[in-house]
């Protein structure tokens, strides 16, 4: 058995509420502006394969803005030595956590032998989340998984996985309330198809209380998560609804799941904030819709938010857009 490392108490508070992992969408553009609106928020990177890092030398997918933190690292892979020397990686650009895919149900993932599929080899986890751990020194290691796949019994399959995962030094946990069908349905599919089971999930929190569980999957609003902590759960990750509707997400998270201030009330004061951040990406020869794209949701059911959707995505790729289509697009919302 692996030691044990001890997470540390700000990131475990952190993680009281997290912006899932989502590929094409979490990218450090989106975590800036996400950041923006809650300084609390534990955010996550699009999962980033170990082989695509340590044979392919893509560094540049680990690169983060400092303003960023608390920021996790979420990797693919299911090759220990591959995953440490990943680990080692994102440890020396200073990451403050690492975290193991073991949901992800697309194809491209399982032709990998890594995602959801390794549901069905807990000790291949196991093995690897203990090489992880030693290659991470302080910097805790983590688990995002679902609660089984294909026909297994998620009954038997969960805590069986808990069980040999957090014996390998694995002290925090975050469990999409789905199964993942690796045949059958697409990755879309895979995340409204497949019913929830929450209830399964809170039962492995009361089982293992010394385990840090976070809960995933179609949760939509802040009440929902302040209802799965009162529950019981340690944290909660939310994926689109951040992203879709982050104003409604994450501009009151810190006060109502942190006890904390709110940076920003307002998501107008959130767009001027981006301008900065705008302006130097445009002046490293950036594109403007790199960053824009990830803002279109930000008015989302507010008055003026179509016409805010429509400047933003008929004016950021012209070869002359800058920072001031952000102006006049809200001036559009009046």
């Amino acid at each position: 058995m692996t030691t044990m490392t001890t997470p540390l108490p700000e990131l475990s508070r952190a993680a009281r509420l997290s912006v899932a992992p989502m590929m094409d969408w979490t990218d450090s553009h989106c975590r800036v502006f996400h950041r923006m609106m809650s300084r609390e928020t534990l955010l996550y990177t699009e999962m980033v394969t170990a082989p695509a890092l340590v044979r392919g030398g893509v560094t540049h997918l680990l690169d983060f803005d400092p303003s960023e933190h608390p920021v996790a690292l979420q990797l693919g892979g299911s090759d220990p030595e591959e995953l440490a020397e990943a680990t080692r990686m994102a440890v020396d650009r200073g990451y403050d956590e690492v975290n193991l895919n073991v949901g992800c149900p697309s194809d491209r993932v399982q032709s990998g032998t890594f995602g959801a599929v390794l549901l069905k080899d807990p000790d291949l986890v196991a093995r690897c989340t203990a090489a992880m751990i030693r290659a991470a020194g302080p910097v805790e290691v983590t688990v995002k998984c679902r609660i089984g796949v294909d026909d297994q019994d998620a009954e038997a399959v969960l805590p069986d996985f808990l069980d040999r995962v957090s014996d390998a030094g694995v002290r925090r946990f975050t469990i999409h309330a789905r199964k993942a069908w690796l045949q059958g349905l697409s990755p879309k599919e895979n995340r409204d198809i497949p019913p929830l089971d929450y209830p399964l999930v809170h039962r492995m929190k009361a089982e293992w209380p010394d385990l840090h569980l976070s809960i995933n999957g179609g949760i939509t609003s802040l009440t929902q998560a302040e209802e799965h902590l009162a529950a019981g759960m340690d944290g909660v990750m939310i994926g689109r609804a951040a992203y879709q509707q982050p104003a409604d997400i994450l501009l009151t998270a810190d006060s109502r799941i942190f006890g904390a201030a709110d940076p920003m009330r307002d998501p107008g004061e959130v767009a001027l904030a981006m301008i900065p951040h705008i302006e130097r990406h445009l002046s490293n020869g950036g594109k403007l819709s790199q960053v824009t794209r990830h803002m279109l949701g930000l008015f989302a059911g507010r008055p003026g938010a179509r016409h805010w959707r429509r400047v933003l995505s008929e004016n950021a790729h012209r070869p002359d857009a800058d920072a001031r289509l952000i102006e006049d697009a809200m001036a559009e919302l009046a």
